[in-house]
């Protein structure tokens, strides 16, 4: 027998049979919590489990694994862990797998495609019981969950809807997000208005800009083509910032004034914001400005940045509910439903906005 004292010493189920008085295979079926433990008394359970807990009893993950091919584990694939819109995101998704007495296996595919495979079949070959993939501007250029639904395992993006019935996807109604953009600027008498519309390969391009001009015709606010640049397609998330201070350049380069920017998300906001301050113009006394997502630098700017408020710790959070779904499916023999959630979005405004100067209105 093991000594239990001893630092190095690691108590089995044999130790808490000793020292409780009850047989290796009742202890078994108690710590296991196997089929059986309903037909043990409670006294008995009490008794043992507090064994265990005095000895200082551990399960043992692999044998456990071994015993019931579970591993109680996620895969949670990032593609740039610098990206600040992750940060919430993970949090949310590692809050709700600890309340789900689940660990989150991380992996960071550092925009590299060949990273994301090969990480992929890692996480694969650790027996995860489910995938959630944290979408960038790479993600359009991946087709590799494919096969995810083949091997039974539920996954879901976040970020990003996939074509098909294999993997589930958490995302914010853009369009709606797009929408309230413009009509805060509007409200506030905005009318000439600077748009830098999102990269072309990137998926909440398309909608945001579609809510954008959905308000504009049911305004009758026209869109100025000269005052709407893009941002181009790179595999770099963080490229929003210098990129944003490129298109507001090019955009003062015209010599056609406008008293606000639309930008695409917050990262683009800053570089604009920092594009505008060089060349002499105070935000938001001379040119409001407003961001997408609600990134944690968001508040902490100077000035802090009104923005569209992704809820990205809660849909880290629905993630973790949609793949928890599929893996009690797994369990119960029961089809894998794909869910498609699009959370609301809410407008956050801050001092980077303001009403229009009466000298800058349009008459």
């Amino acid at each position: 027998m093991k000594r239990h004292g001893s630092k190095d010493a690691t108590v089995t189920m044999r130790d808490v049979a000793e020292t409780s008085g009850f047989s290796p295979a009742t202890v078994s079926i108690v710590l296991n919590n196997a089929p059986l433990a309903r037909y043990i008394a409670p006294a008995t359970k009490k008794r043992i489990e507090e064994t265990a807990k005095k000895l200082g009893y551990r399960p043992n993950a692999m044998a456990r694994f071994l015993r019931s091919n579970r591993s109680h584990s996620v895969g949670v694939m990032i593609f740039d862990i610098s990206d600040p819109f992750c940060t919430p995101v993970l949090r949310g998704i590692e809050n709700a797998l600890y309340q789900c007495s689940y660990v989150p296996i991380f992996a960071d595919a550092h925009n590299q495609r060949n990273r994301f495979e090969r990480y992929l079949e890692m996480l694969l070959d650790r027996h995860i019981e489910a995938l959630i993939v944290v979408a960038n501007w790479l993600f359009v250029d991946i087709h590799l969950l494919a096969d995810i639904g083949k091997r039974n395992i539920p996954a879901a993006t976040i970020g990003c809807e996939l074509p098909g019935d294999t993997v589930s996807s958490i995302v914010v109604d853009n369009e709606a997000g797009g929408r309230l953009a413009l009509e805060h600027l509007y409200q506030l008498g905005h009318r000439k208005i600077a748009f830098i519309r999102g990269p072309k390969m990137l998926f909440d391009t398309a909608p945001r800009w579609r809510g954008i001009q959905k308000f504009a015709n049911s305004a009758g606010f026209e869109i100025d083509p000269a005052l709407v640049v893009q941002l181009p397609d790179s595999l770099d998330p963080n490229s929003g910032f210098e990129n944003g201070q490129r298109c507001t350049d090019e955009l003062l380069q015209k010599k056609k004034r406008f008293t606000a920017l639309l930008a695409f998300d917050d990262l683009t906001a800053f570089g604009a914001i920092r594009a505008l301050t060089k060349a002499g113009l105070k935000v938001p006394e001379q040119c409001s400005v407003i961001g997408f997502d609600d990134v944690p630098f968001s508040l902490l700017a100077t000035p802090s940045l009104t923005t569209v408020r992704q809820p990205l710790e809660a849909m880290g959070g629905l993630a973790v509910n949609v793949i928890m779904e599929g893996v009690n499916a797994n369990l119960e023999k029961r089809e894998v439903s794909i869910a498609r959630h699009r959370t609301n979005p809410e407008l956050v405004i801050r001092e980077s906005t303001r009403a229009v100067a009466l000298s800058g209105a349009d008459d």
